[in-house]
């Protein structure tokens, strides 16, 4: 069999047709016709190879949706022509003491679905069938896409450090991650805010479930919210006031990254200890992460905003990103 896609041949270059003969279906493994596959900032950091670790040529893509079309022979709990969703991880070891407390999102033997592998620009891909997930009824596949890695990178830190209804709870960025997290935290009943450079989006981020907007790039509007959030979400990968950001926090509060400021970021360790406030991170979601968001995307009626291209325009929607033309998630279709 010949899978057909797109992939980057150097650092910094328009993708191009490209094939490829995938390995032989491994026992555990499923094969996925695909149908969707969004674009993802980390797909242009690693066409670009700035984390050093893209293989060329490169198909990228990892926000996965499509039918099973063939089974490895140790396949459970999946069927021919079921619709399932791929994100970021496409297997683990599960057997470290990791992936046996449920964390298989944190296990050293992780693989990605495109870094050292062929990613979802394509029209098929090969997995293990233990990250391929069911997709719930009612959840349209563009939409379903975006939510793999976008949705569940910030879902998981919400709920693995505990936020609780009633928290007032602050998004930096309102963009491909952020629209989502403030969807998200107000849908579990806490109190947004969202923080942007951006003040024409307040309308927007307010439409999203935020029930205050704060522009950050003023000191003065900054001040008044001194020690007002619990948790702080900052999903943008831009250089801001940190400093700010940990004032802003109430004590015993968190200020966590999912999104990768370009420069390294420094904190006076005293505003840290006054409050007992922490800096924290978190990584993609586990599975479990992934079914439970999956499930309360769809009963809270939590979407991405998405417009979706032909696959055959995919440097089209990659340059588009690029310039930040894009509200706020493009999903490629087969």
């Amino acid at each position: 069999m010949t899978i057909r896609g797109y992939a980057a041949k150097k650092p910094n270059g328009l993708l191009e047709p490209f094939q490829y003969d995938p390995k032989p279906l491994e026992r555990h493994e499923v094969e996925v016709k695909i149908s969707h596959c969004g674009i993802c900032h980390s797909d242009i950091h690693l066409i670009d190879n700035d984390w050093g670790i893209t293989d060329f040529p490169f198909v990228p893509g990892h926000e996965i949706v499509g039918t099973v079309t063939a089974l490895g022979a140790e396949v459970q709990g999946l069927d021919k022509g079921q619709r399932v969703g791929i994100g970021w991880q496409r297997s683990a070891c599960l057997k470290c003491e990791y992936c046996l407390r449920g964390f298989e999102n944190l296990c050293s033997q992780l693989k990605d679905t495109c870094v050292g592998n062929h990613g979802g620009f394509a029209e098929a891909i090969r997995i293990d069938h233990r990250f391929a997930f069911p997709l719930p009824d009612g959840l349209e596949s563009e939409y379903a896409a975006p939510l793999l890695c976008a949705g569940v990178t910030v879902y998981s830190p919400l709920v693995y450090y505990k936020v609780r209804p009633s928290m007032k709870v602050g998004v930096i960025g309102i963009g491909g991650l952020g629209h989502l997290a403030l969807q998200f935290a107000s849908k579990m009943g806490c109190e947004v805010t969202a923080f942007s450079s951006t003040p024409e989006k307040e309308s927007e981020a307010r439409g999203l479930g935020a029930h205050h907007f704060v522009y950050d790039n003023d000191s003065q509007t900054m001040e008044k919210v001194a020690s007002t959030q619990d948790f702080i979400l900052a999903t943008v990968n831009a250089d801001l006031d940190w400093e700010s950001y940990v004032d802003a926090l109430r004590p015993g509060g968190r200020l966590c990254f999912v999104g990768v400021p370009k420069e390294a970021i420094s904190i006076p360790v005293f505003s840290l200890i006054v409050g007992r406030n922490s800096i924290c991170g978190s990584p993609i979601g586990s599975r479990t992460d992934i079914r439970e968001m999956l499930d309360f995307a769809v009963l809270n009626d939590i979407k991405p905003c998405t417009e979706t291209i032909p696959m055959s325009k995919v440097n089209e929607g990659i340059d588009r990103l690029r310039n930040n033309q894009v509200r706020y998630r493009v999903v490629l279709e087969n």
